[in-house]
């Protein structure tokens, strides 16, 4: 199903309560949570989207790129005026700034790990990132931009991809290569919150937890420390041996962990 501003989603599962609403990763698209989702849906409504230039919400904005309009109309045209938000790494970010934007639509925040927005500190292994992909996107080379996404958050800066399960890594580079052929022609920039939600931490007041996987950048653990400092009651949740998609690495964990975020 598509919204009539384009932008692709599921929903599924018994209606009653309101429904999960999943935002993916930055390197991901919705198929991210399929490990999941008929799980999750046997039991509880949910919802989950592409972001625009994911997926198949392939058409470009007509002005500056903005995922919190988009997810904030995506919801309305769904009659969602009241849900638990999941968001994983950039989508954590967006997750933040609809709560900061929405306050009365959000219910909690599970944030998957934090990243996107609330990335503050450029650490070496995140430098290290960006010049291996912007070099491989200059050259054109979208094949070895997508390698770069795998080694930096799929295995991380602590393991070697061969010590990643093969289906998930084969998922992920597919989801990321159709991110670049969707967007490697668009001329877009993002809209920031202003100020920004980093900024903003201590005006959420839905109850919010913080899954951080041991093995990821050491950005996303500086996010996550800001995270649970910035917000009143937060609470964090570290998993030692996953990367930067626990939900992805531990789908039945994750599964135990969601349903115990909703029964709090």
């Amino acid at each position: 199903m598509h919204t009539p501003h384009g932008i692709a989603y599921d929903r599924a599962g018994p209606r009653g309560a309101p429904p999960v609403v999943l935002v993916h990763a930055g390197i991901a698209d919705r198929r991210m949570w399929d490990p999941i989702w008929p799980h999750l849906t046997k039991r509880r409504d949910a919802v989950r989207l592409d972001l625009r230039g994911y997926g198949d919400s392939a058409t470009a904005p007509t002005g500056a790129l903005d995922n919190v309009t988009d997810v904030l109309d995506t919801l309305a045209e769904l009659g969602v005026e009241r849900c638990p938000l999941v968001g994983a790494s950039y989508g954590s970010g967006i997750a933040v700034e609809v709560a900061l934007t929405r306050p009365a639509l959000v219910d909690r925040l599970l944030l998957c790990p934090p990243g996107g927005s609330l990335l503050a500190d450029l650490t070496p292994d995140l430098r290290a990132f960006f010049d291996a992909e912007n070099a491989a996107l200059e050259a054109g080379d979208l094949d070895a931009a997508v390698q770069a996404n795998l080694t930096t958050w799929v295995a991380g800066p602590h393991r070697r991809l061969d010590d990643v399960d093969p289906t998930l890594v084969g998922s992920v580079a597919t989801m990321q290569r159709r991110a670049f052929d969707v967007t490697v022609d668009w001329d877009v920039e993002e809209r920031e919150l202003d100020p920004p939600a980093l900024d903003r931490l201590a005006e959420i007041d839905a109850p919010t937890w913080v899954l951080v996987g041991g093995l990821d950048l050491d950005t996303t653990h500086d996010a996550a420390r800001r995270v649970v400092e910035g917000v009143t009651g937060a609470r964090r949740v570290d998993w030692p041996d996953v990367a930067h998609l626990p939900s992805m690495e531990r789908p039945a964990d994750f599964l135990s962990l969601l349903g115990e975020w909703l029964a709090e």
